[in-house]
Formats: structure tokens, C-alpha cells, sequence
């Protein structure tokens, strides 16, 4: 038996996410990325004497909204402490987060794992500032520090020591970056530091249900890191025990270029940090009004919209996840639905499968080879729907449509489908005399084909289209074309 075998995972994750609020946490400096390092500060930010933080409330919606999405309870009463711990790069010497009485209490997030459908149970959701940043590669005698960052507004994901597999870890924070991005609470960037994850891994007997010495992977910078990390360090962790070595709780780091982890320090226990309830800050209340009225306000989340679309749109469930994913592409797709409204139940049915089918094909294609999303396309979500409607009534074929006409759509977005359908040459033939002159032409140029073809051969019914498609120059309706070569073969 593999000796990893004996032994169970047991992750904890810690996810930052920097909100997309316009200013920091507690001061009107701006909090938007790429700036020339320290020009998004003030006296508030560099914490000069004198000087008062004053809470920034949209920081506390983006919170509640994120609580509820993730079936949260809403903590009532709540009030900031002060986090005591030495940052090099921020002013204050200490950081301020909710500890006792963080907003958002319980809850989970819902993944598709390999056991199934899972929940990963959430302890809490907490709103704290950011630290500034330090680099240490840009000066030969120096580090340089940053600022900009230093009191930007960011909520701490903190789950349940719940996850057993680096797999299951993957699915959770690529479904925690889908939420946050649809309630547009943050912008889910891990390589700009916008989410950032800290692992608390250990391992323990399978059948135990003592939780072993833990070690805290900080500041993993994309999912595929963090799902390297766990799977380094439960070998780590798995040889050290088998060695008869003892695990020490320490921080390490993440070496993204060979995949291992590293020590940084011997971890700090929570009352290392010596809490308190910071003086400057008067306690906020979150009243049943304002609880209410970000509920009426939250979007339709990837999951409900899921089941709308496999309920409501007849579209299978791989279709409606792959639409349902990112919230630009869902949107996208749904503007397309709304030019196609009308028509009986059996004709939208078709229109939706059609529409999914351009989402999930051409555009789709085209957006990963661009590196764009949906909101960014040329082609409105008008013309697509007008030429699945060219398509429906058998005036264009979906593989010139999606090849031809699209690619041109790009060059000239602004040209009606049918017009341009025109001028590239694309509207099918459906006049079936016009089509039985090609069909005759084709048959009596393949004599010992069609001897084949009712001998049994049916396969060559293929060639026989595409060769009226050559003829026609694509211009052959193909299932009017089917229909009378059948008819002249039997």
C-alpha cells in the first residue's frame, strides 16, 4: 500500500479579495490598480498625527452582498479591532479588521467535486484593510515600498478546515472568483493581487479525527498555484511523518518556477496579535432596511441561473454551464435571447439551442483567440440574432455563417447580416429546380458512385452533397439538396 494512501488532506483556505470600491477602506484615497507607486495616499493613509479613519460604506454592502451569495448569516452589531503585528509597509504598525464580530457568519460555497456536489463550509467573511506592498528585486541596497495598496478595502474568506483534496480546492476558489465577479464586488484578478489566497494545510490517519500541525502557504498568486501547493506540501508533510520527523506550524512560500514550498518563519499564534477594539472607529449597525435592500438589489447567481436555463430553455446542462460561467458571456447570450423572442414554444426552443451554439462555438473561439471577454466583441448581440434567423429560414448555412459571415461581421459590425450575407455571396438556393440541375449534373459525372450507392453504400451520400456544394459554390440549400438526391437515387 502507498503510504500516502493511510493519510487524509485537510486544507483551510483564507481568501483576500480587494473590493472595487472607488476609495479605501477608511480615507477617499483612490484604490485603483497601476498608479505610480505612492501617489494614492494621504494623511490617512500614512497615518500622520491627528488623523481619523471614516468607514467606507459601500465596503460594508460589497461585504453583505458577498454574505448572502454565499448563504451567510448577517451579523447585526459590528465594530473594527486592531490587528498588532510589525508591517514594513504599513504606516499605522498595526491593521484594521473585524476579529470578534466579523459581518458574515456560517455559510458555505457549493462545488462540483469528484464525490459529487459538495459544500464548503465557511467559518466566516470579515472586512479588513490591505498593506501596502514591498519589493525587494528593484533596489541592489534597498527594499522599496508602495503605499498605494495600504488601506484598500478587502473582505477575508475564511473556510472550515473542510477540504481534503487540492482538486476540491481548485473548484472552490474558481467558484468563489465566478461570485465575486458576478456581484461585481471584485474583479477576481489573482495575478494583479486583487485575490490573493493563504492555504492552512495538514495531514492526519485517515479514521482520526484530531487535526494534525498545520502549515499556512501565504500570498498564492493563481488557482493553478494554489492547487500545486497543496499537493507539494501533503508529500511534504506525508514523508516527514513516515521519517519520524515532527511537522513544525510555520509560514511558507510557494516557488512557482520548480513547485515546491519554502519556510519564511515560525507561525505566530492569533494572540500574538493582540486584538482590541479600535478607538477611532465607532461600532456599525446593519439594520433590517439596508439587509433588505441589498437583497432586492443581488443578481441572479451562476448556479440559479443554471437551472433557469436548463429548466426554462430546454438547454442541457453542460450547455448551460459553459454559458452561465462568466457573467459578461452569460449577458452576452441573453441579449441574443431577447432578439429572438416570438414565435411558438417549439420555434424558441430551437432559438435558444441555436444561440448557445454561436456562444459556445464562433464567439466563444473567437474570444479566446483575441484574449477578450463578451462585453468587449464588436458584433452585437442584434446581428448574431439576425443571422440565426437567416439560418432558420434557410437562407444561410450555419458553417458559411460561422466562418465567412462572422469573420466579416468583425470587419464591419455595423453592416446589416442580410446585406452583407449579399455581398459575400453566402444566401443559399432553395429553388429546387435550380438545385435538381446540380444534382443531376453531379450524378451523371459520378456514374459508378451512385452504382455503389444503391448497391448499399449510403456513406456517399455525404459526397454526393458536398460535390453539389462545390458546384453551387455553397450556394445549394443542403437539406434541399438531401431531399432530391435521395428522391433521384432511389
Amino acid at each position: 500500500m502507498n503510504a500516502f494512501d493511510s493519510y487524509e488532506l485537510v486544507v483551510g483556505l483564507e481568501v483576500h479579495a480587494q473590493l472595487l470600491t472607488a476609495s479605501k477602506l477608511f480615507c477617499g484615497d483612490s484604490s485603483s490598480f497601476g498608479a505610480a507607486p505612492n501617489t494614492h495616499i494621504s494623511p490617512i493613509t500614512m497615518a500622520h498625527p491627528g488623523t481619523l479613519p471614516m468607514l467606507n460604506k459601500e465596503a460594508v454592502r460589497a461585504a453583505i452582498k458577498m454574505g448572502l451569495a454565499c448563504h451567510c448569516a448577517i451579523t447585526e452589531l459590528n465594530y473594527f479591532a486592531r490587528k498588532n503585528y510589525f508591517y514594513p509597509d504599513l504606516p499605522k504598525g498595526y491593521q484594521i479588521s473585524q476579529h470578534t464580530t466579523p459581518i458574515c457568519v456560517g455559510g458555505y460555497v457549493a462545488i462540483k467535486s469528484g464525490e459529487g456536489n459538495i459544500n464548503v463550509e465557511l467559518n466566516r467573511i470579515h472586512i479588513e484593510e490591505d498593506a501596502g506592498k514591498s519589493s525587494h528585486d528593484i533596489d541592489p541596497d534597498y527594499t522599496c515600498v508602495d503605499l498605494n495598496r495600504a488601506g484598500v478595502a478587502l473582505i477575508e474568506m475564511v473556510t472550515e478546515p473542510c477540504i481534503h483534496s487540492a482538486d476540491d480546492a481548485y473548484a472552490y476558489l474558481t467558484e468563489v472568483r465566478k461570485i465575486v465577479r458576478y456581484l461585481g464586488v471584485c474583479d477576481g484578478n489573482m495575478e494583479e493581487g486583487s485575490m490573493r489566497c493563504d492555504a492552512n494545510i495538514s495531514i492526519r490517519k485517515k479514521g482520526d479525527s484530531k487535526l494534525g500541525t498545520k502549515v499556512e502557504v501565504k500570498n498564492l498568486n493563481s488557482i493553478r498555484n494554489v492547487k500545486r501547493a497543496i499537493e507539494y506540501e501533503f508529500k511534504r508533510l506525508v514523508n516527514l511523518v513516515e521519517a519520524g520527523e515532527p511537522i513544525i506550524q510555520q509560514t511558507r512560500s510557494f516557488d512557482a518556477n520548480n513547485g515546491t514550498t519554502f519556510a519564511l518563519r515560525t507561525k505566530e499564534e492569533a494572540n500574538d496579535y493582540r486584538y482590541f477594539p479600535d478607538p477611532d472607529l465607532t461600532p456599525f449597525v446593519v439594520t433590517d432596511t439596508l439587509l433588505e435592500e441589498i437583497k432586492s438589489q443581488m443578481p441572479e447567481l451562476p448556479e440559479a441561473k443554471v437551472m433557469r436555463y436548463v429548466s426554462e430553455m430546454g438547454l442541457p446542462e453542460y450547455d448551460a454551464r459553459v454559458l452561465a460561467d462568466d457573467k459578461a458571456f452569460s449577458e452576452y447570450f441573453e441579449s441574443i435571447i431577447r432578439e429572438l423572442e416570438g414565435g411558438s414554444s417549439d420555434q424558441l426552443q430551437l432559438r435558444y439551442k441555436q444561440a448557445s451554439n454561436w456562444m459556445m462555438g464562433p464567439i466563444k473561439s473567437y474570444l479566446n483567440d483575441a484574449g477578450i471577454e463578451a462585453s468587449q466583441v464588436s458584433i452585437s448581440p442584434k446581428a448574431i440574432a439576425g443571422v440565426i434567423v437567416l439560418i432558420e429560414q434557410g437562407l444561410l448555412n450555419f458553417s458559411s455563417a460561422s466562418s465567412k459571415l462572422f469573420q466579416g461581421l468583425l470587419e464591419a459590425p455595423h453592416t446589416e447580416p442580410l446585406e452583407l450575407a449579399k455581398q459575400l455571396q453566402l444566401i443559399q438556393d432553395s429553388n429546387e429546380d435550380s438545385i435538381e440541375q446540380w444534382v443531376e449534373s453531379v450524378l451523371n459525372a459520378m456514374p459508378d458512385k451512385v452504382a455503389e450507392f444503391k448497391k448499399g453504400k449510403k456513406g456517399l451520400i455525404g459526397l454526393f452533397v458536398g460535390e453539389v456544394k462545390k458546384l453551387s459554390k455553397g450556394k445549394a440549400d443542403p437539406k434541399v439538396t438531401n431531399d432530391i438526391l435521395l428522391k433521384k437515387l432511389q
